[in-house]
């Protein structure tokens, strides 16, 4: 199993559980997909897109229960990013995490499964 990870607020979080699906956030919803990022990439994700956002959650889900709506693309640096077309079940979710901000205001991305 491939461990897929999205970075949100967590008012877009309870919101999208409150409705039992998470539509995406502005910049899904422009790019007509959910991004979401591994393991690995998270880290960079939260610097480039998320530096001194506060209260946000890093939450996980097992790519292959995202169905054949996920789909693995080239992205910054030619890296393959994954980007699910289609709305997210929140209850796929296999992990929510709390996100602290580092002295920067980067979030710290440590120890998520890939």
């Amino acid at each position: 199993m491939t461990r897929v990870y999205k970075l949100l607020t967590r008012s877009e979080w309870r919101a999208a559980e409150a409705q039992g699906v998470f539509e995406g956030s502005a910049v899904d919803l422009a790019d007509g997909f959910i991004h979401f990022s591994t393991a690995s990439q998270a880290p960079e994700t939260g610097r480039r897109y998320f530096a001194g956002v506060a209260d946000l959650v890093i939450v996980g889900f097992e790519a292959e229960a995202l169905g054949e709506g996920l789909k693995w693309e080239a992205s910054r640096g030619g890296d393959l990013f994954p980007h699910l077309y289609g709305p997210l079940p929140t209850a796929l979710a296999v992990e929510v995490r709390d996100v602290a901000l580092d002295s920067d205001g980067a979030p710290v991305l440590v120890g998520l499964e890939a």
